[in-house]
C-alpha cells in the first residue's frame, strides 16, 4: 500500500504530512504519560521495540500471492506492533520504519510519506487498537474456556478483526487522496471496487499472520503483550532475553532468506491502478505504469532526493537488480536501520524528558 509520489497533489501530500505530524506529536506525549501511568522506563522496552521493528520491516519485504487474482499483499503491522509496543510507540516506530524504506529503499514516495504513515500506521495504531483489540482483549469472550484457550482465542478474533478493518480503512484513504488529488485516471467507484475486495483478502491473511506471532508472544513471555491478563496461572516458557533472541533469528530468517521468495505479482494498489495483463489476469485500470499520476515540482524534489539516499532501490544493489544478493542484504541491512532508529528515538525521547524535569 505504499504510495507513489505521483499519485498525489501536493496539497493533499502536505495535509496528510500535518495529520500523520499531529498525531506523531500527540502519540510523543502521552507515551510520556503512558510510561509514568505504567511505571515502567521506556528504556527497558528498547530491545522489543528494536526487534519488533526489525520484524516489520522484514515481514514488508515479503510479498505473498492472492490465489486467482494476479496480486500480491505483505504486512502493514502497525496492529502486531501495538499490540505489543502500544499505541503510541508503535506508531512512532511505524514512522521509523516508513521513513527508511522510503529514504534508503525507495519504497513509497518522499512527499507521499505522510500519507503512508496515515493509511498504514493511524489505523492499525489507534483504530485497530482502540476499537477492536483492546475492547475484546479486556473483554469476557470465551472466558468459561479456560485462561490461556480463552486467551488464544481473544487473540485470534481480535488481530482478524482489527486488521480487516484497518486494511479497509487504510485501502480507502488511498482512493479518496488520489480522488482530492485530481487524477482524472482514477474514478472514484471503479477505484473502491477494487481496492477494498483485494484488501479484505491482505487483511484476512494479514490478521492470521499476526495472530500466530502475538500467540508465539503469549505463549513465550505473555506480558509482553498488551491488555492480556499474566495471572500466575500463565507463566512464560521462555526468558525475556531468549524470546527476544527468537525474535532476532526470526527477523534474520526473514529478511536475509525468506524475502527471496516474495511473490513478483504487484501489491493491492498496483495490481488496482495496472492490473496484471502479461500474467493472464485482468488489467483492472490498465492505467500506464510508465506515465500515470500526476507531475508537480514537489514530487520532482522528493524524487531527486531519494535517488541520493536511496543505496539499495527496491531492496536491490543500484544497477543489478537481478541480482539475489541485494535481496538478502538489503533485509538485513534494513532491519538494523530501523531496530538501531527505533532505540535512538527513544534514548533520545528520554534524554529530553529528562532534562526537562
Amino acid at each position: 500500500m505504499h504510495m507513489a509520489d505521483a499519485l498525489l497533489a501536493p496539497t493533499v501530500a502536505a495535509t496528510m504530512y500535518v495529520a500523520s505530524g499531529t498525531a506523531a506529536g500527540v502519540s510523543i506525549r502521552n507515551l510520556r504519560k503512558e510510561e509514568v501511568s505504567l511505571a515502567e522506563p521506556l528504556q527497558v522496552k528498547l530491545p522489543t521495540i528494536a526487534v519488533m521493528s526489525a520484524l516489520i520491516f522484514a515481514g514488508q519485504m515479503i510479498n505473498y500471492t492472492i490465489p486467482g487474482t494476479g496480486s500480491s499483499g505483505h504486512l502493514c503491522g502497525g496492529m502486531m506492533l501495538t499490540s505489543v509496543l502500544g499505541p503510541y510507540a508503535g506508531f512512532l516506530s511505524m514512522i521509523v520504519i516508513l521513513a527508511i524504506q522510503g529514504l534508503f529503499f525507495a519504497d513509497g514516495g518522499l512527499m507521499a510519506l505522510g500519507a503512508n504513515v496515515w493509511n498504514m500506521a493511524f489505523y492499525g495504531c489507534f483504530i485497530g487498537y482502540f476499537l477492536i483489540y483492546r475492547p475484546i482483549m479486556q473483554g469476557r469472550l470465551c472466558a468459561s474456556k479456560g485462561t490461556k484457550a480463552s486467551t488464544r482465542i481473544k487473540i485470534l478474533v481480535a488481530s482478524v478483526l482489527g486488521c480487516v478493518l484497518t486494511l479497509q480503512l487504510g485501502a480507502f484513504s488511498v482512493v479518496i487522496e488520489t480522488s482530492l488529488s485530481g487524477i482524472t485516471d482514477l474514478p472514484f467507484g471503479a477505484f473502491v471496487a477494487l481496492m477494498q475486495p483485494i484488501h479484505l483478502a491482505i487483511g484476512l491473511i494479514e490478521g492470521f499472520v499476526t495472530a500466530a506471532v502475538l500467540i508465539f508472544l503469549y505463549e513465550a513471555r505473555p506480558e509482553l503483550l498488551r491488555d492480556v491478563t499474566t495471572s500466575g496461572e500463565v507463566e512464560g516458557k521462555c526468558s525475556i532475553k531468549a524470546t527476544i533472541a527468537i525474535l532476532a533469528v526470526v527477523v534474520a530468517v526473514i529478511g536475509g532468506g525468506c524475502s527471496l521468495l516474495a511473490s513478483s505479482n504487484p501489491d493491492g494498489l498496483e495490481w488496482s491502478l495496472f492490473g496484471n495483463a502479461e500474467s493472464g489476469y485482468s488489467k483492472n485500470m490498465g492505467l500506464d505504469e510508465e506515465q500515470y499520476g500526476i507531475a508537480s515540482k514537489a514530487a520532482d524534489t522528493a524524487a531527486s532526493i531519494q535517488e541520493k539516499t536511496a543505496f539499495l532501490p527496491d531492496y536491490a544493489f543500484a544497477g543489478d537488480a537481478d541480482n539475489p544478493v541485494g535481496t538478502s542484504v538489503s533485509g538485513i541491512i534494513g532491519s538494523v536501520i530501523v531496530g538501531a532508529f527505533a532505540i535512538v528515538i527513544c534514548l533520545v525521547g528520554g534524554f529530553f524528558r529528562r532534562k526537562r524535569k
